[in-house]
Formats: structure tokens, sequence, C-alpha cells
């Protein structure tokens, strides 16, 4: 019987700020139609007529705002007006989501997040990434969820957009909230509630009480959630939002049926009906019959308990008769097909991503073979060099010790044959000396005989 709110806004911004998008009279159409048709006027004019146009169908005619954006796209493209071509996109994307058909809306929203990057649009960066965020959370792929909507709030504090940055916070939460990690899921809240504080968003505020007081419900802390509660009741009240006071009258209504305080469970789910009729919300109107059953019945009230049971199977099959039954089994059905058919190219993409990794890795590994090899060439070549001027220097040195030893041998050969000469002459004075001297031999002999006598 929970309804809880989850701060998940789109973001469809008007890229010159001069018209309000969301809310359109027929006076205001009427003139953006005339200044969108009329030639004469400046490409940025028509642009942002043709562009607030398709914006104000996006909700209640998506396929309206469809056709209306590829006009303002292929005005963008036909005046080269690349950040326009984002917007429309954007647009196209938006409508798609309105539409449940996520495939399409995330093909869009990528398209344009591409734009933005190219041309620097830094808060389209983030609003974009914060619509994928949101597409991929209903495709119920809560990592990819999370990696954009974290690429928002990064995008949202770089530039310093506090809206963004704390509608960025509550999504973040809100992905926490789904894998059930409450502390995480609470910080974020309280982080983005802070910063919506600053600068008094109302409606957000509003909506960050109800996302606290949820988490503080699922964790049976019911007097922290009541506190929540009753504040996020006091900010719509303030802003005349019956939508979210309605629902708020369900949550307190089915908080005070979790405190067995009945007769205040009655007394919100009884306010909730009345505002519901009145505003023609039956899924609201339906839960809260639901939750009145169970107070009534709590209370020995069984008649009432039973009218209540009744009028609760009377809503319910309303909405989900045969007919819806079957539409939205269609619904379903399509939604499983575009869901596979979006993990599938995720995956493709993903696939492909990481092919050109290991192209890229290789390609890498490549070039460092490569400048291994040039680098021990170009050393091998300049040893090579070395060793070439070595040899050179040592063929040098040769040639002149050839040439010195040459010389010497020379000199050598020289003294050799001067050396001979002198031994010749030595040799041949010795011969005339002993021919012409006496020899000792003789002289002595002579003497010995001279003395005998």
């Amino acid at each position: 019987m929970l309804n809880l709110f989850n701060l998940s806004f789109l973001f469809i911004i008007c890229f010159a700020g001069c018209f309000s998008t969301q809310h359109l009279n027929a006076q205001n159409l009427d003139s953006l139609w005339k200044t969108y048709n009329n030639n004469t006027q400046p490409d940025t004019a028509r642009l942002k007529a043709i562009h607030a146009i398709a914006w104000s169908y996006s909700g209640n005619k998506p396929d309206t705002a469809i056709i209306l954006a590829n006009e303002e796209l292929k005005l963008a493209q036909q005046t080269k007006q690349n950040k326009c071509e984002g917007y429309a996109f954007n647009i196209i994307g938006a409508a798609y989501s309105n539409k449940a058909n996520y495939p399409k809306a995330l093909e869009n929203y990528l398209k344009a997040l591409k734009i933005f990057e190219e041309t620097g649009c830094k808060r389209w960066v983030g609003a974009c990434s914060n619509n994928i965020g949101l597409v991929y959370k209903n495709l119920a792929n809560l990592p990819k969820a999370l990696e954009y909507y974290l690429k928002c709030l990064k995008t949202a504090q770089e530039i310093n957009d506090k809206l963004l940055e704390g509608i960025s916070y509550q999504n973040i939460g809100g992905v926490y909230q789904s894998q059930s990690n409450y502390p995480k899921a609470l910080e974020y809240y309280l982080n983005g509630l802070k910063i919506l504080e600053e600068i008094s968003y109302k409606q957000g505020i509003g909506a960050c009480y109800g996302n606290v007081g949820g988490i503080y419900q699922s964790q049976s802390n019911y007097p922290e959630a009541l506190e929540y509660y009753l504040k996020a009741l006091s900010i719509f009240k303030k802003i005349d939002d019956n939508q979210s006071i309605g629902t708020f009258y369900l949550n307190m209504g089915a908080l005070y049926n979790s405190l067995l305080n009945y007769k205040l469970a009655i007394a919100y789910c009884d306010s909730c009906i009345k505002l519901c009729n009145e505003i023609g919300d039956m899924d609201d109107e339906r839960l809260a019959y639901e939750a009145l059953a169970v107070a009534y019945s709590k209370t020995g009230r069984y008649k009432e308990a039973y009218e209540s049971h009744v009028k609760f199977k009377a809503l319910t099959d309303s909405i989900f008769n045969t007919e819806n039954s079957k539409q939205l089994g269609d619904m379903k059905t399509k939604f499983e097909v575009e869901k596979k058919e979006a993990e599938l190219k995720v995956k493709s993409d993903a696939e492909q991503e990481k092919l050109k990794a290991v192209a890229n890795e290789e390609k890498k590994r490549q070039q460092v073979i490569i400048a291994a090899v040039a680098g021990v060439l170009l050393i091998v070549l300049v040893f090579s060099m070395f060793l070439y001027k070595r040899f050179k220097l040592a063929q040098k040195q040769k040639a002149v010790i050839e040439e010195q030893k040459q010389k010497v041998d020379e000199a050598y050969n020289k003294l050799d044959e001067k050396n001979k000469e002198v031994m010749d002459s030595i040799h041949y004075a010795k011969r005339i000396q002993t021919t012409l001297i006496t020899s000792e031999k003789y002289i002595t002999n002579s003497l010995n005989r001279l003395m005998k006598n």
C-alpha cells in the first residue's frame, strides 16, 4: 500500500531560457507556431519556438512531440546548429520514455549526450546523463543507472548547478533503495535534501521528505517516518500539489495502520479518497480503500471493512479489466522484447568496446615491441660505429707501426752493413798485424836460446 516518492525528473531545458516549456496555453502555442512558420525570423528564434512546442506535447502526446522534435532536428541540421540537434534528440528521448519505449529513448538520449559532450554544454551533459540513468533504472539495469546518475552528479558539482546536484543525490538514493541498501540510500537522500533546501525548491524538498520517510518506514522506524511524512504533507499543501497530497494521505493511513492507530488511519484514508475523487486519481483511491478495509477490520467494524474491500476490488477491476489486462500484457511483452533488444545492444556495444580495448592494447604492445627493436637497433648501430672507428684507428696505428718498423729495419740493415764493414776492417788489420809482428812465442824461445849461450 505504500506509495513512495522518488524524485526522478526528466530534464528538458529550453535552451534559450526564454520560454516556460512546461505550461503553455493556447495563446502561447499560437504565438510560437507563428514564429516557427515565419521564415523571415532568425533561425534561433524558430528553433526556440519549435523546441518549446515539441516539449509541451512530450508528456501527454508523445507521438506528436516526436514528430515536432524531428522538425526541430531537421531545421537544426539545415542551419548547422549542433547544440539544437542535441536539444531535439533529448525531447525525442523524453517522448519515447513517456511511451515506455526505453530502447528508443536510450538511443536518442545517447545521441544527445554525444553532441553535448562534443560542444562542451556541461549542463546538458548532466541533464542527459540524468535522463539516461532514469531509462536504465526503468530497464532494471541498476549498475548502469548508478553510473549515469554519478556522472550527472559530478557534472552538476563542476558547474555548481544546485538543482541538478540535489536531484542527482535523490536519484542515486533511489538506486540504493531499490537494492535495499537503506543506510546508503538515506545518506544520499539527506545530502540531496540539504542542497534543495538551500535553493528553496519546494516540490523537491517535499519529495525528499517522502523518500526519507519511506526509508524509515522500510526500517520499521515509524516515529521518524511519521515526522518526514508530516513535513512532506505540509510542503505540498503550501504549493497546492493535490496529487502529492493524496499520495501522502495514503502513506499516512498505511503508516498509522502499522502503528495500530486505526482511528487516524481511517481519517487519513478518508481524506485520500475524497481528494482522489476530486482529481480523478483512481490508483491512490483504490489503495486507500484497501488500507481502510484493514483499519475497519482491526477495529471490529466488519461491515465497513467489507464495503471498503468491495470498493477496492471494483476499482482494481476497473483499472485492470480484461481489455486493459490484454493491453498491459501486450505492453509487457513489448517491454520485455525491447528490454532484451536494449540489453543485447548494450552487450554488443560492450563487446565492441572490449574488442576496441583489446585492439588498442595490441597496438600499444606492437608499438612497444617496435620501440624496443628500434632501440636495440640503435644501440647496435652506435656500437657498430664505435667498433668501426676503433677498427679504423687500429688500422691507422698499424700502418704507422708498419712504417716505423720498416724504417727501423732499414736503419738496422744499414747499421748491420756498417758493423760488417767495421768488423771486416778490424779482421783485415789483425791479419796484417799478425803478419808483421813476431809472435810472442817466437820471441820467448829466442831469448831462452841466447841465455843458454
